[in-house]
């Protein structure tokens, strides 16, 4: 069986990271760094446990969102569509571990000085293979608890956010490629938009004024945007058309996302408080409000109730509520996942977005819904100067500003390496793997017993 040249030099680089992994040396010296931590005496137990719980509530999300996504595909695709999610357990996670921790968290790399340095990104070297990661707590990032806590908290929202990417274009993309494609947008894209919104002095977050409370900015509009610029890039499948293979996997895969959820905005308080609490009560109001408004939206418009429609409707209004959850109030939340729901029902069945085949609706969930959020954040934000409400015209076309620069860089941003993905490694399978579907063709796997596994490796 003949080996292609791209599998071995994955199997080396793997070797190479685990490797080097294994003699890294002990950092102990570097006094900017080591300032930034304060003592053992300030964590805070209930804040640890807390964060460990939301930790794990976060990861769950991944394999929710894989049996979302898979119940919605074709039947030929259904493995190879879950798997694109759940790779991203393993890739993301080295990737975070050795560099992209560094670019979000690290130390700031930007212009200015004094109360007027504003930064882009963290020196990739700061925190490389978790250096300087350890049981102490970093006074500015998160106070009460392990430093290594929050890095692993804030690693499940970068593994999820190429994961979501993957709907937009299920059922044609060759999986080494979007391998390649995952780690470039991870490294380029979600670190240094990470940083730039999350970081004390990140330049969306200290000079625009950007309130995004778990994600909306980082997590949806980013991969909304990536998975707009791989639907261009990639091109309508063969058959466009296909019958969603098993809706119940899409209502588990909803009810493990909105559980999950609970970790991705209560615990980004970063703490056992009453924020987190709120978080907590917005972030389910939103999402039961987007359901009904999404579903009765249906029936409106002669389009009848489904479970389809209740699940997406779900997700879209935990997608709105997420940068602003522990910024607004229940009644407010509930408003939130009403009037994304019609906005991204329209979206979906709007005539124009048929001319893109985003195989999910991505872009119009994900996308359009990380939009609102963070418009309706700018417009309800609680606070001194956040939000339109609370500050007036100023702040909320500061928000504007960053919407705009945040929509031009991650989808040009992702364009440019969709098409240096494409240059390295065709993205688009061919047709005749298209035609066998991808479950066969990538993975020689199938959910059909009856169909023939195919003997030789076929990654056309």
């Amino acid at each position: 069986m003949k080996i292609e040249k791209r599998w071995i030099i994955s199997f080396i680089m793997i070797s190479v990271v685990c490797t080097i992994g294994a003699f890294w040396p002990t950092v102990t010296e570097n006094n900017y760094v080591l300032s930034e931590f304060g003592t053992t005496d300030h964590i805070v137990p209930a804040d640890v446990a807390w964060m460990l719980t939301s930790s794990c509530l976060v990861l769950i999300m991944t394999p929710g969102l894989s049996f979302f996504y898979g119940g919605m595909v074709g039947k030929k695709n259904v493995i190879s569509t879950m798997l694109q999610s759940f790779i991203c357990l393993g890739v993301v996670t080295l990737l975070w571990v050795v560099v992209a921790f560094s670019l979000a968290f690290g130390e700031p790399v930007g212009f200015g000085s004094g109360d007027h340095f504003y930064s882009f990104f963290g020196n990739p070297t700061t925190f490389a293979f978790m250096d300087y990661v350890g049981v102490l707590p970093h006074k500015q990032l998160a106070s009460t608890i392990p430093f290594m806590l929050f890095a692993l908290f804030q690693m499940k929202f970068a593994i999820i956010c190429p994961a979501i990417i993957t709907g937009s274009f299920a059922e044609r993309v060759r999986f080494i490629s979007y391998l390649v494609f995952i780690s470039l947008f991870t490294i380029f894209i979600y670190a240094p938009l990470c940083h730039a919104v999350w970081y004390p002095t990140g330049i969306l977050g200290s000079y625009f004024g950007v309130k995004d409370f778990a994600g909306g900015t980082v997590v949806h509009m980013s991969s909304g945007f990536a998975a707009l610029a791989g639907v261009i890039v990639l091109g309508k499948r063969k058959n466009s058309q296909h019958i969603p293979t098993n809706i119940p996997f899409v209502l588990l895969g909803t009810g493990m996302l909105w559980f999950g959820w609970f970790g991705f905005n209560a615990g980004s308080a970063l703490a056992a408080n009453g924020t987190a609490a709120m978080a907590f009560a917005t972030t389910t109001t939103s999402s039961a409000a987007a359901m009904l408004t999404w579903i009765f939206f249906d029936r409106m418009n002669g389009r009848k109730v489904s479970a389809l429609g209740a699940c997406i409707g779900a997700v879209v209004g935990l997608v709105a509520i997420t940068p602003a959850a522990g910024f607004v109030s229940v009644p407010e939340s509930m408003f939130f996942g009403f009037v994304t729901a019609l906005v991204s029902n329209t979206a979906v069945n709007c005539k124009y977005s048929k001319k893109f085949d985003d195989t999910l609706d991505v872009f119009a969930c994900h996308g359009v819904g990380g939009i609102m959020g963070m418009i309706l954040t700018a417009i309800f934000a609680h606070g001194e100067d956040a939000s339109l409400l609370h500050g007036g015209w100023n702040v909320f076309g500061h928000h504007m500003m960053a919407l705009v620069l945040v929509s031009i860089f991650t989808f040009f941003g992702a364009y440019f390496l969709f098409k240096v993905t494409n240059f390295i490694i065709p993205l688009r399978v061919s047709e005749e793997s298209e035609h066998i579907g991808l479950d066969l063709s990538q993975h020689d796997e199938t959910l059909d017993p009856k169909s023939k596994p195919i003997t030789e490796p076929h990654y056309g």
